[in-house]
């Protein structure tokens, strides 16, 4: 199945050390790595092995990095067309941290990504409305965002959001968008309610739907995640793993929910295929290194069942 997704590239910087540095504090030792990150790159890259034929609108700078990145890109069989250059800006670059007990932290020079407009991506619009369905994040421009997700609204193409890193959206947009896919602080950050237990998550997800949105999965990260919509409110917890990196389970998680939802699974089961793929990826370090094959996944959800649980 095909699906077009739009967002971020980013070269990312990452750094493994015992723990993440205070503010003033510098932390010697730990290994380095160099790799391909950002989280709409992540996220095709996810769906690209979880089976789905990719077009990925990004923007690079004409440098070095994004040089590297469109053969990387071409490689994965992304068309190129799509692979944008704005000559005037630098590629994107992250700053990862990343503690031994497999949490990050991470900062972000948008750079080329902060310039993706939709003036830039109107070339390709007639292609989005043969499409059933779109994924999109945070990391481009806010109007550009918005005016694609009233596009999708208007051509019935269903939009898979995932609000990250978190930002408003007037709830004009929000109504039109057919399924969003914060965390816990994102959705925090959506509905202005505390979310820190299973309650407070249900009713972030309850105030999320009646602005309009039809699916609302909030992930919780090892708790796993709460999904509503008229259906009904389900529980999902995952199975405990060794965790060394979470840089881009989120990201996996989004790429292989869209892959599955493209390929017609119902969402229970799109949803649990999603969890598998990110469980596998915090076993690994980095974030496109870390996403695990279609197979991978299979074999991992045969032996550890992600089972949902009615709560609302």
């Amino acid at each position: 199945m095909s699906l077009f997704t739009i967002g971020s590239s980013n070269t990312d910087l990452v750094i493994y050390l015992d723990h993440i540095p205070k503010i003033g504090e510098t932390v010697i030792g730990g290994e380095s790595q160099v790799i391909f990150g950002g989280k709409g790159a992540n996220q095709a890259v996810a769906a690209k092995k979880a089976g789905s034929d990719v077009k990925f609108i990004t923007q690079l700078g004409n440098d070095n990095f994004g040089n590297e990145l469109i053969k990387y890109f071409i490689s994965l069989d992304f068309p190129e067309k799509y692979l944008l250059i704005d000559k005037n800006q630098p590629s994107g670059i992250a700053q990862i941290f990343v503690s031994k007990k497999g949490e990050n932290s991470i900062a972000v020079a948008s750079g080329s990504n902060a310039t993706l407009f939709y003036d830039r991506i109107e070339i390709f619009l007639d292609e989005i409305m043969n499409e059933d369905l779109l994924l999109m994040q945070f990391e481009i421009p806010i109007k550009t965002i918005t005016s694609i997700i009233n596009f999708c609204s208007n051509k019935k193409v269903r939009s898979i959001i995932n609000p990250a890193p978190a930002a408003l959206l007037p709830d004009e947009v929000i109504k039109k968008i057919w399924m969003i896919t914060p965390n816990e602080l994102e959705a925090e950050f959506l509905t202005g309610i505390s979310v820190i237990d299973k309650k407070s998550t249900l009713d972030a997800a309850k105030k999320i739907i009646n602005k309009g949105v039809e699916h609302c999965i909030i992930t919780r990260g090892r708790k796993g995640s709460i999904w509503l919509s008229d259906l009904g409110g389900y529980e999902f917890n995952v199975p405990v793993v060794n965790a060394i990196d979470s840089t881009a389970a989120g990201d996996v998680f989004n790429g292989y929910l869209a892959n599955a939802i493209s390929e017609n699974l119902p969402i229970e089961k799109a949803i649990a295929q999603a969890h598998a793929a990110a469980s596998l990826s915090v076993t690994i370090k980095g974030a496109q290194t870390s996403i695990p094959s279609k197979e991978e996944t299979i074999t991992f959800l045969k032996y550890n069942p992600i089972i949902s649980k009615k709560i609302y």
